[in-house]
């Protein structure tokens, strides 16, 4: 960051101070010199290259903040049905049922990162609590899409390893995932409590779970990043409610 901001400087008595060549000047040779030399060699018009692009990063990084900060303020609006998520994940723990959890492509990474955080830790050092992410074992998802469709590639897991009393937990950030919609359904068939965690209006998916929680955006990024912090609150609740058991 100390260099980012060195650049910038430097870029800006280049670029911004033209209109006074002897000011402009003088300043290069004596504050400027050294960073000119390390950052853009002997041709400081590479500085008018590199401002704009600065000035285009920093405002992603200024948007995707804005955008973050106030759809995480927005999630005070599932509070309850957090609540509930998290009285059912530690009263299925501490009854001693399991935990399956699915979904597609960053929500498959983000299934896997929840359940890396149930089976080892988040922060409490606790015995491990039993989670399986569906979406880890690339034999079975290509084996389940080639014999049966990509739609059964999570219903056929659910029908494997779950058992009345366990909770499903499904991540879709559009809501219209069908191989997501069918472990639901799977899941309702066999007696587990399910969970879906959404995104935009809930898509198709809005009603198929005991728990919906939607997060209310246009923005993939931002619905993946308010799932996260969703997921991490019931990491931490659970953790502390069950305690050491």
């Amino acid at each position: 960051m100390t260099e980012f901001l060195r650049v910038v400087r430097f870029c800006s008595v280049s670029c911004e101070s033209s209109y006074d060549e002897s000011v402009s000047n003088r300043t290069l040779a004596n504050s400027s010199e050294h960073n000119r030399k390390r950052v853009t060699g002997s041709n400081p018009c590479i500085a008018h290259h590199l401002l704009p692009r600065m000035r285009e990063i920093a405002g992603i990084l200024s948007d995707a903040i804005r955008g973050s900060v106030e759809l995480t303020k927005s999630l005070d609006a599932v509070a309850d049905r957090v609540g509930r998520t998290v009285d059912t994940v530690a009263g299925a723990l501490a009854a001693g049922q399991k935990l399956l959890i699915c979904g597609n492509g960053g929500s498959a990474a983000d299934a896997a990162h929840l359940a890396t955080e149930f089976v080892v830790r988040f922060v409490r050092n606790r015995p491990p609590y039993p989670a399986i992410c569906l979406s880890n074992d690339a034999g079975t998802l290509t084996a389940a899409g080639n014999d049966y469709g990509f739609e059964q590639v999570f219903a056929r897991q659910v029908s494997a390893f779950g058992r009345p009393g366990d909770v499903l937990i499904c991540l879709s950030t559009s809501g219209n995932s069908r191989n997501v919609q069918r472990a639901l359904e799977e899941g309702r068939t066999r007696g587990l409590t399910t969970v879906a965690f959404l995104g935009r209006d809930g898509g198709e998916t809005r009603g198929a779970a005991d728990i919906e929680l939607v997060v209310r955006s246009e923005s993939t990024a931002r619905i993946q990043e308010a799932h996260m912090l969703l997921l991490h609150v019931l990491c931490e609740a659970v953790e502390e409610r069950l305690g050491d058991k």
